[in-house]
């Protein structure tokens, strides 16, 4: 509680400088303010299980990985922890219902869970994942909206549920739902898309009952706004967990591609935004929508910059965006940013029922600061803020080694996966926060598995090593040999950017890796240095002088219990503290860098940990543009 205290004493502090803030984080503040402890989607309500929270929650996520800034995730944490109890019930939330939209919150459980690994959040994950177990479906296989909208899928329902549905399945390893997520997708398209403008409309009764439902398609009889945003965002979401050889990725992606073309068609000329029936700029009362403008901007900013789709999509996210900012956008008298013009809902049936005609859309009442809108608002002002940095690593793969790094345990499912400084491990040993880093500056995430070889380093313009295996982490450690040391250093040769990241005497293999290190002049001397005792973090602090060659943005940096380094020609000592803690070292067309510790995983970046004094997030990105900006390949 008192992390919340504190976090709003800073909201308010800051409301006053907030111009000076990117637009994400001008909205975050706002959203803060008015829902500090929990959330009701009216003044002096009850809180409510709500999936708008969940949109906002989403875009503060974004906002904690863009600077390593710990309030941001405590805000997360303290606004389910209103809803989540000690056994995993969640307050207000009822699994007979079977509505999908109780599922959207999910999401930031996911991330509680992922970042803590506390018991309560699990068991709420996976009382959510059993209500799709038994969520009623169409005779295809797709989920009801609701229980009370029998039959029906709505686009919006594909937001709610399939890109939590999707993160379940990599973080429990129940590979099979990445299938049924890919059906969701395929089934919404080829029930609700228009032939003739690829616009989807917002609704399909596959029993053809309602009143609203054409007889012959099933379809509803417009192209809400938001329904398209939803479904837009959604896909982009959801493809983040699926597995890279995944048929269904392929296929999501394509859908996307119709999809985006579709909406760009539709894009107001003057404005940049989208109308709240899509098609109808120019029938009376029709209205330029705030929530569905965001929720496509960040689509397409999202697909362009993830590569699903053309780069040229990210002009029309650009000018979306600027569309919000420019008529959407007011400030208060205490200085906080609102958003203006979010449609508060649109449905289908119900009671009383909505007919889905352009009268009825016209009717629902349109708001300021809605919370549909203002997280969908920051969801792209995350991915918009991105864009001047996208350029360093445009094209560029980092390649993280999973071979002389191996280490198994069990996961949630119970099933083996692999841990420790990997790419999609959110605690606090792993390198997700690294991996944002390296993708917030343009740059694509992959995996290397197997041995190095020329044509596995082909691709990769920054191959990391890191804390290479010894015989008490993993049964049959692979071991560096000369075959592999020869073939990773004529990669280097050529323009590769390698980096070598080791650890002290107990924690990681000191003699083989040397045979790599040594081809550059450097040694890992398997020593125990700062050896930080408790929280003493003095013990591990170390300082930058002006004019480092790699970081810029931080003098002071925390790192603890190391090997340190001998460091000869070609190599440079890059940074001492009564000795060698890292070098770099000019090879061919390409560089090296060595740490004798693996430094930049999640504890001692994402902020949750480390006094505000050690600047490793500042850090971590100033060597994220060094390791992009000096490769060659």
């Amino acid at each position: 509680m008192k992390k919340i205290v504190f976090l709003l004493i800073t909201c308010f502090s800051i409301a006053a400088q907030a111009q000076d803030l990117p637009y994400s984080q001008q909205m975050a503040l706002t959203a803060m303010r008015m829902w500090p402890d929990s959330f009701s989607s009216a003044p002096g309500n009850p809180a409510r299980w709500s999936y708008d929270q969940g949109v906002i929650l989403k875009g503060i996520e974004g906002i904690w990985q863009a600077t390593g800034d710990a309030k941001w995730f405590n805000y997360i944490e303290h606004s389910m922890d209103h809803y989540v109890r000690e056994d995993g019930s969640i307050k207000d939330y009822d699994i007979d219902h079977y509505n999908i939209d109780h599922l959207n919150n999910g999401k930031a459980l996911l991330t509680i869970y992922r970042v803590t690994g506390k018991a309560k959040y699990k068991k709420a994950i996976e009382l959510l994942r059993s209500q799709l177990l038994k969520h009623p479906r169409t005779k295809e296989g797709g989920f009801w909206h609701k229980q009370i909208y029998p039959w029906q899928m709505w686009l919006d329902g594909l937001y709610m549920g399939q890109p939590f549905y999707a993160e379940y399945a990599q973080v429990f390893g129940e590979d099979t739902i990445f299938n049924d997520v890919t059906r969701q997708f395929v089934l919404m398209e080829k029930n609700s898309r228009d032939p003739k403008t690829g616009l989807l409309y917002h609704g399909y009764d596959e029993s053809r009952t309602q009143q609203w439902a054409d007889k012959t398609t099933g379809r509803s009889p417009h192209f809400w706004a938001r329904a398209l945003g939803w479904y837009g965002v959604a896909m982009v979401d959801a493809l983040d967990y699926f597995p890279a050889d995944h048929p269904g990725r392929q296929q999501i992606i394509e859908i996307l591609k119709r999809f985006a073309t579709a909406v760009v068609k539709v894009q107001d000329k003057k404005t940049g935004m989208w109308y709240d029936i899509v098609d109808l700029p120019n029938r009376k009362p029709n209205y330029l929508e705030s929530s569905a403008t965001a929720m496509l901007s960040y689509t397409l900013a999202k697909g362009a910059r993830k590569g699903y789709i053309a780069q040229s999509f990210a002009t029309h996210a650009k000018k979306a965006f600027d569309g919000l900012v420019k008529y959407q956008l007011t400030k208060d008298d205490k200085g906080f940013t609102n958003l203006e013009g979010t449609v508060t809902v649109s449905g289908l049936g119900g009671k009383p029922y909505r007919d889905g005609s352009f009268e009825y859309y016209m009717r629902e009442k349109v708001k300021q600061n809605d919370p549909k809108g203002m997280g969908a608002f920051i969801l792209a002002a995350n991915e918009i803020e991105m864009m001047p940095k996208l350029s360093v690593g445009k094209g560029k793969t980092v390649l993280l080694d999973n071979y002389f790094n191996n280490e198994w345990q069990k996961g949630p499912g119970g099933e083996q996966q692999p841990f420790h400084y990997i790419w999609t491990e959110r605690d606090n040993n792993g390198y997700y926060f690294l991996g944002n880093l390296f993708e917030q500056y343009g740059a694509t995430l992959n995996t290397l598995k197997a041995a190095p070889s020329k044509a596995n380093l082909s691709g990769a313009s920054v191959f990391i090593i890191v804390d290479a295996d010894t015989e008490k982490e993993t049964a049959q450690p692979h071991y560096m040999n000369e075959s592999d040391a020869s073939t990773i250093a004529s990669w280097v040769k050529s323009g590769g950017v390698l980096v070598l990241l080791g650890n002290n005497s107990v924690n990681a293999e000191q003699e083989k890796i040397n045979l790599l290190a040594a081809k550059f002049g450097i040694k890992f001397n398997g020593d125990d240095q700062l050896m930080v005792k408790g929280n003493n973090y003095e013990q591990g602090a170390v300082m930058i002088d002006k004019g480092n060659p790699v970081f810029k943005s931080a003098d002071k940096i925390y790192i603890k219990e190391i090997s340190s380094l001998s460091v000869h020609p070609p190599a440079t000592s890059i940074l001492k503290k009564g000795f060698d803690v890292m070098a770099i070292a000019n090879y061919g067309k390409g560089k090296v860098f060595v740490l004798g510790d693996p430094w930049i995983y999640n504890e001692y970046v994402d902020g949750r940990k480390l006094p505000a004094e050690y600047q490793n997030f500042a850090a971590a990105g100033d060597w994220v543009q060094w390791l992009l900006r000096s490769a060659k390949k």
